[in-house]
């Protein structure tokens, strides 16, 4: 869609909440732990619905989570995880709640081991973005060979609802493709940024990824509803 004299992609669509994400975040590398916990937390919790229920509720789950630290929500017990299933804040699904717990565990597990949750899952795309170079949303694939195997590693590890197609969403939300069509006025932005030459602050992205960690195999989607 376009907006001015600025073209989007399509799934940007008009809200405001949504043009702003699309504006801002997406596709912007990350490459901090906690933000990139965030990120799957709210990948996951979106199985079944659409992106835009997650984003109104962001605020409320950084509130209700303790803004995502993974050392907190690691010490959760019933009488807290209780508590969050009658919040109206977030998506009361008990699975995903306590999954999210699970998640924190295995989060912490793969620090201890490797020193990085960013070194660990940016390895799969092997340390810097996959610029891709969509025309339309149709292209866009649901999962990849990347997404697969980063899904297959997460699992082995503990982690829950992170299947391929939600790793690929993941990936494009954090960065790690490029996903942005490039009649979109943000794909050459996003791409520069990922270069480390965008002037206005951002941080360059910063490669730090190794070789498949022992004992792994192998090295948007579109923001409508996944299952």
């Amino acid at each position: 869609m376009a907006s001015g004299s600025r073209k989007r992609c399509e799934w940007a669509g008009s809200d405001p909440l949504y043009l702003a994400y699309h504006d801002e975040e997406w596709g912007v590398p990350v490459h901090d732990d906690r933000p990139l916990f965030e990120f799957l937390i709210l990948e996951g919790a979106q199985a079944g619905l659409s992106w835009i229920t997650i984003l109104k509720k962001r605020e409320n789950y950084r509130r209700v989570f303790d803004r995502f630290d993974p050392v907190k929500i690691a010490r959760y017990r019933k009488p807290k995880l209780e508590r969050l299933l009658k919040d109206p804040g977030i998506v009361r699904n008990r699975l995903k709640v306590e999954g999210t717990v699970r998640n924190a565990k295995a989060f912490l597990a793969v620090k201890k081991e490797i020193g990085s949750f960013d070194e660990y899952l940016w390895s799969f795309v092997g340390g810097k973005p996959i610029r891709n170079r969509f025309r339309s949303l149709k292209e866009l694939p649901a999962e990849t060979d990347e997404s697969r195997a980063m899904s297959k590693s997460l699992k082995k590890r503990g982690f829950t609802f992170v299947g391929p197609t939600i790793c690929y969403a993941f990936m494009q939300a954090t960065g790690m493709v490029n996903d942005h069509v490039v009649g979109c006025f943000r794909h050459r932005e996003v791409a520069r940024m990922a270069d480390g030459v965008l002037s206005g602050g951002r941080r360059s992205i910063r490669s730090s990824a190794r070789s498949p960690h022992p004992g792994d195999e192998g090295a948007p989607v579109s923001r409508k509803s996944r299952s």
